[in-house]
């Protein structure tokens, strides 16, 4: 006599349902065939035909979960998938072979060559054999985490490998398609699953920041009691991105952008394993293989999706590497809402500030060439002249402002070199920032205690009205345009701040690099010669 399992449904004899359960339901099946069915036939009477009986629900099954239309992984059955090999077949659990689905086929190659383990994983030392992250994966100790990188780092492979090396169950969500209401289901779930079999359940995010800080609040009690492990994915930067309480339950680790050299090595495997679809040929060498690597800008999935369709050239005839290299095309990496928007316009403004003008040239170049909207470049300018260049040359603040305007009556692409006039201007320019500093000066005087709130002194108040200059109100007050040199002797600032200065003598700093060495060609110091 057998029951049902309450978790995978399949017969189990009554003593053994809790070793079953522990061995995550993959022992202790009982076997029907082993035991013959006694039937009328053995007592030499004709076996009745069978009749059609309504089919009986087991009590089991109102505890199973209904097949949702999201993706929860049991880890096994993808391994099942994985393992297919080239040639199209696999092997189950016991062995046997089995016909590969043809979507495996279907699948970009840059999802048919994702990393089963951690060993694969090329490129991140934090899940190295040394990394921290590695570690706590090991010691079944995998903490809520934020996992920031840019695409193509390993994000979503790291989560898998992460899930299958504890055996835990795994459902992957994506912020763009799910709600919250969805979320507050898998939460039940999530602690049905552990109160009934003791099996932990990892959730995937992606996209974690497309979730506004209310959705995200959402995650904040089931990862506090520990019901989930949180591993949210995000190309931004969390700190912006995801809510102070939910990044203050979990850990964040940041994935570094691949070299080429490790896009290189993942192209190269790659390569390897599709050997049997697309024979080899020499327009897919070293060169080609490092030429694509730069081309993905540290990406793994664009430099495979690069790779299957240079694959697929190879097969045309008449192809060079010449004519392939012509028909795959680059975006660059840039984003205009991003970090890469604030990073590079710093970059420009830190290379218009030391003086380098083809530094500068190369990040507006950058800039233009993904995209940037002109007017927000001609608006940084504006603001380096005075900062910056300020009184050094009080000329350039009217420059900036005149690119600003060409910019904004032309636009591009012939406003790139009213911009490109500025930059370099602006970067020849002597610089001083003596009254930026003197305003910085000014901000933090008034935040010691009492300072904002001095009254001014009476001689330098407005009086229009007659009771106000009854109180003495501008009454000593001296004009200068009415004295000799417009000179007169008279106080300014309240009486607890005579004698306060706030505009410093100096143009520039008295800090020296010591790694700074001036050389003898006077045009190649740090400061142009005038």
């Amino acid at each position: 006599m057998a029951v049902a399992c309450p978790i995978c449904n399949k017969p189990v004899k009554p003593t053994d349902i809790n070793d079953h359960l522990d061995s995550s339901c993959t022992r202790f099946i009982f076997d029907s065939s082993s035991t013959p069915p006694q039937t009328s036939a053995q007592n030499g009477a004709t076996p009745a035909p069978p009749q059609s009986q309504p089919q009986k629900r087991s009590a089991s099954s109102f505890f199973s979960t209904p097949a949702p239309k999201r993706q929860i992984t049991d880890l096994k059955d993808r391994q099942m998938e994985d393992v297919a090999d080239v040639n199209g077949h696999g092997a189950d659990q016991d062995g046997r072979i089995l016909k590969k689905t043809k979507t495996h086929r279907a699948a970009p190659l840059a999802e048919r060559m994702r990393p089963k383990t951690l060993d694969d994983v090329c490129g991140q030392e934090l899940v190295g054999p040394d990394g921290v992250l590695r570690s706590l994966i090991e010691s079944n100790r995998v903490p809520s985490m934020i996992l920031w990188g840019a695409s193509g780092t390993g994000k979503t492979t790291i989560a898998r490998c992460i899930a299958h090396m504890v055996g835990s169950r795994f459902i992957e969500l994506n912020a763009t398609s799910s709600g919250v209401q969805e979320c507050k289901k898998l939460f039940q779930e999530a602690a049905n699953e552990l109160q009934l079999t003791g099996r932990k359940t990892i959730i995937f995010c992606d996209e974690i920041h497309r979730f506004n800080k209310a959705q995200q609040d959402v995650f904040l009690r089931p990862v506090e009691a520990g019901t989930i492990t949180l591993i949210g994915a995000t190309t931004e930067n969390p700190s912006f991105k995801v809510a102070n309480a939910l990044l203050s339950r979990c850990r964040t680790f940041t994935l570094r952008s691949l070299t080429t050299e490790d896009v290189v090595a993942i192209l190269r495997r790659a390569r390897q394993a599709e050997e049997s679809v697309y024979p080899p040929s020499p327009l897919i060498d070293d060169e080609m293989m490092g030429y694509l690597a730069r081309f993905s800008d540290g990406d793994a999935r664009t430099a495979l999706n690069l790779l299957e369709l240079a694959l697929s050239l190879t097969l045309r005839e008449g192809m060079t590497k010449d004519v392939m290299k012509q028909s795959l095309t680059k975006t660059l990496v840039y984003d205009r809402a991003g970090d890469q928007h604030y990073d590079t316009i710093s970059a420009f403004h830190k290379s218009v500030r030391g003086n380098d003008p083809d530094a500068a040239l190369y990040y507006l170049a950058r800039m233009l060439q993904s995209g940037e909207d002109p007017l927000f470049i001609a608006r940084r300018m504006v603001v380096i002249a005075s900062e910056d260049v300020g009184l050094a040359d009080n000329t350039l603040l009217t420059l900036a402002t005149s690119t600003y305007t060409a910019t904004q009556q032309i636009g591009l692409p012939e406003a790139r070199i009213p911009l490109a006039h500025c930059a370099v201007a602006l970067c020849l320019a002597p610089k001083s920032t003596r009254a930026y500093r003197g305003l910085n000066n000014a901000f933090a005087a008034l935040r010691e205690p009492g300072v904002a709130s001095l009254p001014v002194p009476l001689h330098l108040r407005n009086a229009p009205t007659r009771l106000m200059r009854d109180l003495g109100c501008g009454a000593e007050y001296k004009y200068p345009p009415n004295y000799k040199d417009g000179k007169v002797k008279q106080k300014y600032l309240p009486e607890e701040l005579t004698g306060r200065k706030f505009l410093e003598a100096r143009d520039l700093g008295t800090e020296i690099d010591p790694e700074c060495e001036v050389e003898d060609d006077p045009m190649k110091t740090s400061r142009p010669i005038w």
